[in-house]
């Protein structure tokens, strides 16, 4: 079974909230041309009617009964005989109206059905004349029919393009929620990695510094304990304070200072000393000749170098090596972190670090080094990542190196150390 992905519900949410929206700009749309082609199909009709019964007034008051306008028929009533133009239907005059019109002089105007047609019927008198002009609306209704089917074409053809506006719009509109939400499950995630190892660290510590009060019942005997827990507690507290400050680190650059890369490196060996030593794993931290001074956030900086040693350790077997090497080039400082551990596929560099939140593999929620890689991106620096199965692997960050003049004003109080102790083998490799 699947398991469902974070926030899944939030997620199906954001889909209904797009989905009701370019709903309801589809239907605004559809309903503004559907009026508009309503208005026009109006407009259309009243011009056709008025220009019928104007031309059926022109002919019905001076057009030659032999001779009408086009479309237009003439018919007079002299002493009871009607006299018709030429081609006119069988089924014409209307002679009930002829005979009204004969009574009581009234203009009369009309539409009628006869032989099937229909026609708009005028009938009045010229001079003491009943007279009739007669239209066929056949060509009129067709004209009209033609416009109807036209205007629903272009009502589904709004449709379609309304529905693509409104998922445009749609998603635009609900772009920011989605930022949000996925900020929220960032955070979340990132809050999960980067808390367990300073707490696994420091209970670790706590405990070793119980077992040794309770032997040698002797409080100065765990005064470098009690030291290395302060300052894991302080670095436990930059990474909250970063945590909690990371949507705003996000949004602005955050200020940078000088720090020694190969110092950061040093504390953070230190840090993992006893946890290497449970796992029975050697680390070994070399540096080479020169400053390795960088332009950067030091809290950032030394979560980065963590990340790297807590993934070496994790899949390094006991008895096994870490080497932790800090170089300098004339542009750049290198820090690698090899180890002899499981090893990986060169070509699973990209995915090892991009986010896998509840990845398939064991150790953890998958993100560390793609935390190291957004750490990277922020300070205009690269990770790269090498190695084989079964024969270790190596991550390597490359950082600008700091101008000389500040490079100088930095302490680099660095020695090589060795840290050795025993570990369990940890199968697969995850970031």
């Amino acid at each position: 079974m699947i398991a469902a992905r974070p926030f899944e519900p939030e997620r199906r949410l954001l889909i209904r909230t797009r989905r009701r929206i370019t709903a309801q700009v589809a239907g605004v749309f559809s309903l503004a041309i559907a009026l508009l082609g309503a208005l026009v199909y109006c407009v259309v009709v009243d011009d056709q009617d008025t220009t019928a019964r104007r031309d059926l007034a022109v002919a019905a008051r001076s057009a030659p009964i032999a001779h009408p306008p086009p479309c237009v028929w003439l018919f007079e009533l002299r002493d009871g005989t009607v006299s018709r133009s030429p081609g006119a239907p069988e089924s014409l005059p209307v002679r009930a109206a002829l005979d009204r019109v004969a009574a009581d002089g009234r203009t009369r105007v009309e539409v009628v059905e006869a032989g099937g047609r229909t026609y708009l019927v005028r009938t009045q008198r010229r001079g003491d004349v009943p007279v009739q002009a007669v239209m066929d609306l056949y060509y009129p209704t067709a004209e009209r029919h033609r416009l109807l089917r036209t205007l629903g074409a272009a009502e589904v053809a709004a449709l379609l393009a309304a529905l693509l506006i409104g998922q445009v719009l749609a998603r635009r509109a609900i772009a920011p929620l989605g930022e949000a939400l996925d900020r929220q499950r960032r955070f979340t995630a990132d809050v999960s990695h980067e808390l367990r190892s300073p707490v696994t660290r420091l209970h670790v510590r706590a405990q070793l510094a119980a077992r040794r009060l309770r032997r040698e019942r002797d409080p100065r005997a765990v005064a470098g304990d009690v030291d290395r827990l302060v300052d894991g507690i302080g670095q436990l507290g930059e990474v909250i304070e970063d945590l909690l400050l990371s949507t705003q680190l996000r949004q602005r650059r955050r200020p940078y200072e000088p720090v020694d890369l190969a110092a950061l490196a040093e504390e953070s060996v230190a840090a993992e000393a006893v946890r290497a030593a449970q796992r029975g794993v050697t680390i070994d931290l070399r540096r080479g000749p020169g400053d390795h001074v960088v332009r950067g956030a030091r809290s950032a900086l030394r979560r980065v170098i963590s990340a790297l040693l807590d993934n070496a350790l994790r899949h390094t077997s006991p008895g096994g090596h870490i080497w932790v090497t800090v170089c300098s080039g004339p542009e750049t400082v290198e820090l690698g972190v090899r180890d002899d551990g499981v090893g990986l596929d060169p070509r699973d560099g990209e995915r090892l670090l991009a986010r896998n939140v509840g990845g398939p593999h064991a150790g953890g929620l998958g993100i560390g080094l793609a935390l190291v890689r957004e750490v990277m991106d922020a300070h205009g620096g690269t990770i790269g990542v090498d190695g084989r199965p079964g024969a270790g692997a190596t991550f390597t960050i490359r950082l600008p190196r700091a101008a000389p003049d500040t490079a100088a004003r930095v302490s680099r109080i660095c020695l090589p150390q060795q840290v050795r102790g025993e570990a369990s083998r940890t199968p697969g490799r995850s970031s």
